[in-house]
């Protein structure tokens, strides 16, 4: 394949059809899948395939909270096995 003088671009040199050609078969055979965004913020996976997740309840009126109750809220929780199958769902890619 040889490229066009002033254009490095594969896609517009000589066998520039193809490839455009190519993206829309696998485009048309094998479409994307999307990852939610707000999942993906909330979510991280686990080094066993588990999902952790942040503690509810630490955004406002912490005033009235305790401090142990607040230190333990800090600790990332385990999603629990019944969600971790509609959170995989949602993050197809991580």
């Amino acid at each position: 394949m040889t490229l066009k003088p002033g254009n490095n671009h594969p896609e517009t040199a000589d066998f520039g059809w193809y490839w455009v050609f190519l993206r829309i078969i696998l485009e048309q055979i094998m479409p994307k899948m999307k990852t939610n965004r707000g999942a993906a913020k909330r979510f991280r996976k686990n080094a066993s395939g588990g999902y952790k997740r942040g503690k509810s309840f630490r955004r406002h009126i912490l005033t009235k909270k305790s401090t142990k109750r607040k230190r333990h809220l800090r600790e990332p929780s385990q999603v629990a096995k019944c969600d971790s199958r509609m959170v995989s769902r949602m993050l197809p890619y991580v």
